[in-house]
């Protein structure tokens, strides 16, 4: 099964997501990101959140979802927040969609210790939100049924 985690500019949410999900994640499932306008660089502080929680940052890097064109995702899940105005990105392929939104972290303005805690309390919440779709009972779930557990996770 393969995730496609996105986000508007592919540097931070959509990143940990992915990350996240492949560090959890049993063989044969995969996780890839995307943004909408790609910025083309990852945000040096979702590399280190993630390098201090122990996953992997190899490979990691902002790109387009055009780049899965010829492999497309399973399951497509935005992370972008509509509650705070942002124009959610749009998949056009046969993928299962869900919306899981997250507060964008680099939003967070303060001190060293306040920008650091908000990072790591968005991995966390990924991190919840990823064990709970490993966790799903997927050769008893319709594409029906996964669409309703997929939404069901995307509010905890």
């Amino acid at each position: 099964m393969r995730v496609l985690f996105m986000c508007t500019a592919n540097s931070c949410r959509s990143i940990l997501s992915e990350a996240m999900f492949n560090h959890l994640a049993p063989e044969g499932f995969e996780a890839v990101s995307a943004g909408s306008f790609p910025k083309g660089q990852v945000l040096p502080r979702s590399l280190s959140t993630l390098q201090e929680a122990g996953i992997a940052i190899d490979g990691l890097s902002s790109k387009g979802n055009e780049a899965f064109e010829a492999n497309p995702p399973d399951i497509v899940i935005t992370v972008c927040d509509k509650a705070a105005g942002e124009a959610c990105p749009v998949y056009f392929g046969p993928a299962l969609k869900a919306h899981w939104g997250l507060e964008d972290p680099s939003d967070i303005k303060g001190d060293e210790a306040t920008v650091s805690a908000a990072f790591h309390s968005t991995l966390a919440h990924i991190e919840t939100r990823c064990r709970a779709l490993l966790d799903l009972p997927f050769a008893q779930l319709d594409r029906d049924a996964l669409k309703r557990e997929l939404d069901r996770i995307g509010t905890l």
